[in-house]
């Protein structure tokens, strides 16, 4: 039975006192009027109060600081504790962290904000709830829970929310406690079905299952995705080569507040970092000599959704821009908008357009004037090939194709990401089944006309062969683990469904098999495509 406990949530923290400050504080406004806590988990309320300079002492630890629950009778409230109270970025902005007690009891209690004053009196916010989540089961697969509680739905790709997440390793992964972070959606398409993707941006950086530590991950829904191990294989693939940096995740049962959301793959963001994408991180002041040559981090997409972008006019691509086929979609990712120069968005796309050109020049070959004074060529090589063996074919109608430019280097292919549509099945690619995928995909189209690099190409499929050839071995233990994770997730979701976004059929093939005859599908593909690509190149 819920317990019913209005209480007021009191803020008073001393500093010296001013004589202004009972006229100066006059209103509290919160954002959000309902947050659920999953037993033990924490959410983050943002207020902001009227008087930008009245400040008080946000330590709820510090002796002098009269931070507090109470409910409406100034009882101490036995179910929810206020962890945290601190200063945001913005003027007279502020953060409560709420946590749930651990009491095991289900409650919804209703709350105001109030700052007590230096002359005694308070001011109250308008009313907001506190619940405690529905006590549902909790999935038991063999896999980490990963507890994503928010202050209110997640409905949007653009806005955040605050949350917090907690892990529950389960005895085969680490854990987490209980973090504080933000909450938004995320995808094209992906976000237009109905099991959500998100992303997830922690107050501070955060290590995740051993991952290098960092504010951002994501959480894939893989929702068309009938074996739930096709970005799983990908990733996989991408690690036995040279590129720079392959993005490391994780299965885990997703646990959104308080209920069970299905299989989620835990994966990190492609961002600029030290441990993820490794390029030199710029500042506005790097524009001129060699500070203007990196690093930049480029996205082929096309979405044609970045917040700078342009269109080559070299390359092949299918007819979906401006009714066009003789170009290919590029956007600035790193550095970010709000920062770039426009120095520096002049150079990346010169040195993009002036790469192209050499490319497509009648010296293309020469390595002094040709393609290869402008591209890492091995890195290009080591990304088509996990394009090739995984039958993507988003090299040639690209989407979420990166490349990046470190100072002083060339432009370099990878990393790679979203190896969800398509891919190991010849549903969307038939002449998979028969050839080569991606020996005509833009840029590619004219690299394979270079006799050393189709060479070169053929020589590092031989080197990478045997590595390659043990991914047979992985999916059948990614089938092992994921088994009981598959009863559960397909009993809440149809990929069948994603015929929706490709008039009226399916996109993978294998949306209205069985788990394992998908795994054992996806696996005969992929074996197939060693043979194909070994006899093609």
């Amino acid at each position: 039975m819920a317990l019913w406990l209005p209480f007021f949530f009191s803020v008073s923290c001393t500093r010296e006192p001013r004589d202004e400050d009972a006229a100066a504080l006059t209103a509290i406004q919160v954002d959000g009027t309902a947050i659920t806590l999953d037993e033990g988990a924490t959410a983050v309320l943002l207020f902001r109060v009227t008087d930008s300079g009245y400040s008080f002492v946000s330590d709820v630890a510090a002796s002098d600081c009269a931070v507090s629950l109470v409910t409406a009778d100034n009882h101490a409230p036995v179910h929810v504790r206020l962890a945290k109270v601190a200063r945001q970025a913005g003027a007279g902005e502020y953060s409560a962290t709420l946590q749930d007690a651990g009491t095991g009891a289900e409650y919804r209690e209703d709350m105001h904000l109030r700052i007590v004053r230096k002359d005694g009196t308070a001011v109250l916010s308008g009313k907001f709830t506190v619940s405690s989540a529905e006590k549902l089961p909790v999935p038991d697969t063999g896999l980490p829970i990963l507890w994503l509680s928010t202050s209110q739905a997640v409905t949007s790709k653009d806005t955040y929310v605050s949350g917090s997440v907690r892990i529950d390793g389960r005895g085969v992964a680490e854990g987490l406690d209980a973090v504080t972070c933000q909450v938004r959606g995320r995808g094209n398409t992906t976000w237009t079905w109905p099991k959500k993707p998100y992303l997830i941006k922690f107050d501070q950086r955060q290590s995740l299952f051993g991952f290098p530590a960092h504010k951002r991950w994501v959480l894939l829904a893989n929702f068309l995705d009938r074996t739930m191990m096709r970005n799983l294989v990908a990733m996989k693939v991408s690690s036995m080569t040279g590129l720079d940096w392959t993005p490391r995740c994780r299965s885990v049962e997703l646990m959104l507040n308080g209920r069970h959301m299905g299989n989620y793959l835990l994966i990190e963001q492609v961002r600029v970092d030290e441990n993820r994408v490794p390029i030199t991180e710029m500042a506005p002041e790097d524009g001129e000599g060699d500070a203007l040559s990196g690093g930049y981090l480029l996205e082929s997409d096309f979405h044609y959704d970045n917040k700078i972008q342009w269109l080559s006019p070299y390359g092949r691509s299918n007819q979906w821009i401006q009714g066009r086929n003789d170009v290919v979609p590029f956007g600035i990712k790193y550095p970010d908008e709000d920062v770039i120069t426009a120095a520096q968005t002049t150079y990346i796309r010169n040195y993009v357009n002036q790469a192209a050109a050499a490319l497509y020049g009648p010296e293309f070959k020469d390595p002094d004037k040709g393609y290869a004074a402008w591209l890492d060529v091995d890195s290009y090589i080591d990304y088509w090939i996990v394009f090739e063996v995984m039958g993507n074919h988003e090299l040639g109608n690209p989407g979420s194709v990166f490349m990046h430019k470190d100072r002083g280097g060339r432009l370099t292919a990878g990393p790679c990401w979203d190896f969800d549509w398509g891919v190991l099945s010849y549903n969307t690619s038939p002449q998979a089944r028969y050839g080569l995928l991606n020996d005509q995909a833009i840029w590619y189209a004219r690299l394979f006309q270079d006799p050393a690099f189709k060479a070169k190409v053929k020589a590092r499929f031989e080197q990478l062969l045997p590595q390659l050839q043990t991914i047979l071995a992985y999916i059948d233990q990614l089938e092992g683990e994921l088994t009981a994770s598959a009863a559960l997730n397909f009993a809440m979701w149809n990929p069948a469904q994603d015929a929706s976004q490709n008039g009226g059929r399916i996109i993978n093939g294998d949306e209205n098999m069985t788990f394992h005859e998908a795994v054992r599908r996806l696996r005969s593909i992929y074996e197939e495509r060693l043979t194909v690509i070994r006899e093609h190149l």
